[in-house]
């Protein structure tokens, strides 16, 4: 009997053992696996945030094909194509991460914005309507808002840019686009306060800068605005100015707005010396 116990307390004994390998190698494949996921998820982040966008394309184009039913790779890919300006591809490959079942809003959202780059307004007009309203995100009504502007439906654009505005902490962006939209329509005066607001969202958003400009010349106010302004831009937007004046007919005001926008850049203005010798010998 003590023989047949010291058997059975062997056996129990190299079970446990088994066991307990075995759950050390389960352990271990978890971990690994975790470990992986990570390298992963990084590696991921670091192809859309900092790799070229060809080099991000060929990345999430192949790990899609490996496991075309992970939505990070599908969606990785068609963000990919968007910062690669493959336009058409990146509908097409919106639509396959919006035809997954782990798609969410923002996802439909982006295929909007697909379709936007491509040209394709009334599909995006119709992805949009699809979106119910309780999805409301920046994006969203930044897209409505563009949308609306290609529609001439102004009133729409201009609620749907100022709820867009709300909900973003950085709106310089959207603000210009808003001045814009107002710029293009005859409305100079808001469109110059918008251009202003966006500036004092971000000081250094040169694209303001010089619709800012328009929007003053448009008024037939030819003096630069009081804004933060490095002396190349300075040249750049007396050029704008100039520009402006002459289009509006007021030639002398435009020679002389080039002449100092020639002496004012620091390097030679070729654009600005083109402009003024045409005048010249017309």
């Amino acid at each position: 009997m003590r023989h047949l116990s010291l058997i059975g307390l062997g056996l129990s004994a190299t079970l446990l053992v088994a066991g307990c390998q075995k759950a050390g190698e389960a352990e271990v494949e978890r971990a690994v696996d975790e470990i992986t996921a990570i390298d992963e998820t990084n590696m991921n982040d670091i192809m859309l945030t900092m790799a070229d966008p060809a080099e991000s394309v060929a990345y999430f184009a192949g790990k899609a094909s490996e496991d075309p039913k992970r939505i990070d790779f599908q969606r990785g890919w068609a963000i990919s194509l968007v910062r690669a300006k493959r336009n058409e591809e990146a509908v097409a490959a919106w639509k396959r991460v919006n035809a997954l079942p782990e798609s969410t809003m923002d996802d439909q959202v982006d295929l909007a914005d697909a379709l936007i780059r491509s040209g394709n307004w009334d599909q995006a007009d119709k992805v949009l309507d699809a979106v119910p309203p309780t999805h409301e995100t920046f994006k969203r009504y930044r897209l409505e808002a563009i949308v609306a502007d290609s529609d001439q439906e102004w009133d729409k654009a201009d609620s749907f840019y100022e709820i867009a505005v709300g909900l973003t902490t950085r709106p310089a962006g959207v603000l210009n686009n808003w001045g814009y939209s107002k710029l293009t329509r005859g409305d100079f005066t808001a469109a110059e306060r918008l251009f202003m607001d966006a500036l004092r969202n971000d000081a250094g958003l040169f694209t303001a800068k010089n619709n800012l400009v328009l929007a003053r010349s448009a008024q037939r106010n030819y003096t630069l605005p009081v804004i933060a302004m490095e002396q190349t831009e300075k040249a750049q937007l007396l050029h704008t100015m100039a520009l402006s004046a002459i289009k509006q007919g007021d030639v002398q005001t435009g020679k002389a707005l080039l002449r100092e926008a020639i002496d004012t850049h620091p390097q030679h203005f070729e654009a600005a010396v083109r402009s003024l010798r045409a005048l010249e010998s017309a």
